[in-house]
């Protein structure tokens, strides 16, 4: 077929891709059928993958699993130097991961490039460190306490941030010594494809790695069920993550799960407000709001309110939708048509719920091609109510006003979500006691910088387990004791 051109050229190795990743080699698939990959910013078809079946899954698993005992018996000094190398080639692409996330996922260019690629960079070049450590060991008494690869991992990816997450699972798992069979969201797979092309470059031992594509009806079910899969790590929604447990527990197998939030940002009465707005905002709307750990209930001390209010209204008027390639852009589409729906329905239920729209909304005017949504702010908004309750996964901020601490905390809890959050005060130690007290898996005190190497995970329904640094090695192993 013809394809249309996409608003900037993604690399010629993308324009069609017929094949799977399996046992080192680039593979025909079992089956015919294919999926088109929209450009968001257009709606328009920029390229084609192979829409995998359960045989090419059970050939992906064999693969890894034939891989696995070589694999995990690898010296540290080996894994760590294919990790490297793995770096190296992926490097080399930054620029065309870069485009091609812009392309298939709508991020502005700028932010494709620091954030959607060099963030996985700066992952893997960490795990290349953290795979050259001898494995940790520990004497109980007379026991030697030891950890091992856990075995074949099946990882199933979002569309998100398609190579970040991606590479928080995979760079982790190879650097514990385990085999893995990767399914990237079937909206945005070219990118996977990429790296499978900088995995071939590299040389990693054929079994390994393992790609194969698809929809998560068909692969996601398959790899999630098979009997030869030992973990299963997804990054995704809540209810997709409850199906993979059930999937898993008919052969009792581990799971690791990185779900969904509703994270609160506490301003407290002392702190420094413009500052806090203008982080807060731009946390909420980074990546067009589909960013699982996105601020989206800013909660405001009520004696700086109103003043709060205005800040957001003058911030929020700086963010301009627009092609991703325009340098002007701050705020790309919405993933698919699908999603932007999804992102108006929650708009449309939060004035009929009596909340006020302080910016944006559904007659804000937004590019007449493509998927996109006006970022929109909600003032007055009821911490019980869908938009405070709900995970919208899209660029809207509902703001809710508290008297005193006890309250921030009571309502920044009020959720099934425990992902993110964060906390602003002058006295930090008041902040850190905040922090302290909110159910949640990681918290930033007066917008202090993400770190790659602490862990990352969820509480309540948010997931299980973590990912990154240390804490995210140890899920990909096992614990055993040996008795002398």
């Amino acid at each position: 077929m013809d394809l249309a051109a996409p608003p900037s050229p993604l690399p010629d190795i993308l324009r069609l891709r017929r094949h799977l990743y399996i046992g080192g080699e680039w593979t025909p698939p079992a089956g015919t059928d294919v999926i088109d990959v929209e450009s968001p910013s257009t709606g328009d078809t920029v390229g084609q993958v192979p829409a995998g079946t359960a045989a090419d899954v059970d050939a992906a698993v064999a693969a890894a699993r034939a891989a696995f005992p070589g694999w995990a018996a690898t010296a540290p000094a080996e894994r760590s130097a294919h990790l490297d190398r793995l770096h190296t080639a992926l490097a080399a692409r930054a620029d065309d991961l870069a485009r091609t996330i812009a392309v298939e996922q709508g991020s502005p260019l700028k932010l494709a490039t620091r954030v959607q690629v060099g963030l996985p960079l700066t992952v893997l070049r960490d795990h290349v460190a953290l795979a050259a450590r001898a494995p940790v060991e520990e004497s109980i008494g007379n026991s030697l306490v030891v950890r091992e690869p856990i075995g074949v991992v099946g990882a199933i990816t979002p569309w998100n941030y398609p190579l970040h997450q991606v590479m928080a699972k995979v760079a982790a798992a190879l650097a514990a010594g385990c085999t893995v069979v990767l399914k990237p969201s079937e909206l945005t797979p070219l990118t996977a494809y990429l790296l499978f092309d900088a995995v071939a470059e590299a040389g990693l031992p054929p079994g390994v790695l393992n790609l194969v594509p698809g929809t998560g009806a068909v692969v996601g079910e398959a790899l999630a069920g098979h009997p030869d899969v030992d973990l299963v790590s997804f990054t995704g929604s809540t209810a997709t993550g409850t199906r993979i447990m059930r999937l898993a527990a008919d052969r009792i197998a581990r799971v690791a799960l990185e779900l969904g939030g509703k994270s609160a940002n506490v301003i407290l009465g002392d702190a420094d407000l413009a500052t806090a707005v203008r982080v807060g905002v731009g946390n909420a709307l980074l990546n067009s709001g589909q960013t699982c750990t996105a601020w989206t209930r800013m909660l405001v001390h009520r004696d700086r309110y109103a003043d709060a209010l205005d800040l957001i209204a003058a911030a929020v008027a700086g963010y301009r939708l627009g092609d991703p390639f325009d340098p002007a852009t701050r705020l790309g589409p919405l993933v698919s048509a699908a999603q932007a729906q999804r992102v108006r329905g929650h708009v449309d239920r939060a004035l009929a719920d009596g909340a006020r729209l302080l910016v944006g909304g559904p007659d804000a005017p937004v590019p007449a091609r493509g998927h996109f949504v006006a970022p929109t702010v909600f003032a007055d908004v009821h911490p019980d109510s869908a938009l405070a309750q709900e995970e919208v996964f899209g660029p809207v901020l509902a703001v809710i006003p508290f008297d005193d601490t006890d309250e921030a905390v009571a309502i920044a809890n009020n959720s099934r979500y425990g992902l993110a959050g964060a906390v602003w005060s002058a006295d930090t130690e008041a902040a850190l006691a905040v922090a302290r007290r909110l159910r949640t898996g990681a918290v930033d005190i007066n917008g202090a910088p993400f770190n790659p190497l602490a862990p990352f995970g969820g509480y309540k329904q948010s997931g299980l387990g973590r990912e990154l640094g240390t804490h995210g090695l140890a899920e990909f192993c096992e614990v055993k004791a040996i008795q002398r």
